[in-house]
């Protein structure tokens, strides 16, 4: 495809680097001297600085989000379904920032990066973080762009526990908070399969203690099957068995022949590993799994969701997906009922769709509907 023909596509973009020297205090009472962060942005800021929109990634998900960084591409950013002329956060009404988190692996200051002390990689020694932290960062990155209040800031996943922590840090900042398929804190099963993704790779030889840079190796092994165990949580039942189903790649299932076999669903999943492990970091991995086990939306306010809400200004869109058992329509309703008990304005859905977890990262034909309706409304509204 040539990113310059189509019509809603953004098309080709630059991402950006941000350098802050002020002293960062992170939630562990470490300090960052000094940090980076990579960007793109879409759209146009308007005079009044009024239509910005802040999307948040998931554990694994970066700064490129929409469009293409070159002709030759093959893919575009990993919500090109969402953002662009005409699609729900239209660029033709907004001006959309996107960013790498602190401690990410595509830009950002992270475990890749120097550490001016040592001026060596940082490895396992980097602080460990919180999703308050990336919102601190994220809050930094905005007085640096010129935007005092952001028309919505947006997220699935990990991105949506940011979203509602920006609604609790900087309440007079955030005008809408757009929640999809995520939670307010992880449930045990998930904190379950964390721990066995982290656990394939600090078994792995080649992670060195997390010392593998200055060694020049990489745990691709303990790394690919981080995630193999991930990527079949954020697929439904429904979603594999119709991608997939029993078939078979190589060999049959006639007697004797066993050693022969390999089903399509073992193929697809060591492919996704192992180009995963190739573009990822380990100690990046580890880092972002750990921020994600520790949030905890509600642990300051006596771990009560209503209180914690409470401090917030914004209106709500809240989207769960009927197939997703990572963070299922139950967690989505526990926000839900928390914020009409704090007599906050809200907006729920359940979509009905057979992907499971990825299911907000899909062209959903529904969801889509939704979501360009209520950004609509953000649009109007500013």
């Amino acid at each position: 495809m040539n990113p310059g023909r189509d019509s809603r596509s953004v098309g080709l973009v630059t991402p950006q680097l941000a350098r802050f020297e002020e002293p960062l205090l992170l939630a562990c009472g470490r300090e960052l001297s000094g940090y980076e962060l990579v960007y793109e942005t879409y759209g146009e800021l308007n005079a009044s600085r009024s239509n910005a929109v802040l999307v948040c990634h998931a554990l694994s998900g970066h700064h490129h989000a929409a469009g293409y960084h070159s002709e030759a591409d093959k893919k575009p950013g990993w919500w090109d379904e969402c953002i662009g002329p005409g699609k729900p956060i239209d660029t033709n009404r907004f001006f959309v920032v996107s960013l790498n988190n602190l401690g990410g692996c595509h830009g950002s200051t992270g475990p890749r990066s120097i550490n001016p002390a040592t001026g060596r990689p940082w490895g396992p020694g980097f602080p460990p973080l919180r999703a308050r932290d990336w919102v601190h960062s994220q809050a930094r990155l905005a007085d640096r762009l010129g935007i005092d209040c952001w028309a919505a800031v947006i997220g699935g996943s990990l991105g949506g526990m940011q979203a509602m922590r920006w609604a609790l840090e900087y309440p007079g900042r955030v005008r809408h908070c757009v929640v999809i398929a995520a939670a307010m804190k992880l449930s045990a099963q998930n904190l379950a399969f964390n721990e066995v993704a982290r656990q394939a790779i600090l078994s792995d030889p080649n992670f060195a203690e997390g010392h593998y840079l200055e060694r020049e190796t990489t745990p691709a092994q303990g790394l690919a099957l981080a995630r193999m165990v991930g990527h079949i949580t954020y697929l439904s039942d429904d979603a594999m068995a119709n991608k997939f189903g029993r078939d078979l790649r190589t060999g049959t299932l006639d007697r004797g022949s066993e050693s022969d076999v390999e089903f399509q669903v073992q193929s697809y999943l060591r492919y996704q590993g192992s180009q995963f492990s190739e573009s990822f970091d380990a100690n990046t991995y580890i880092l972002m799994t750990r921020a994600l086990d520790y949030f905890d939306l509600a642990r300051e306010y006596d771990h009560d969701p209503v209180a914690a809400f409470r401090h917030s200004r914004c209106s709500f869109l809240v989207i769960s997906f009927s197939t997703d058992w990572r963070f299922s329509p139950a967690r989505s309703r526990e926000i839900v009922d928390a914020l009409i008990a704090a007599d906050k304005p809200v907006t729920y859905t359940e979509i009905k769709a057979d992907e499971g977890h990825d299911a907000f990262l899909m062209p959903i034909p529904r969801y889509l509907d939704v979501f360009r309706a209520y950004m609509k409304r953000v649009g109007d509204d500013h």
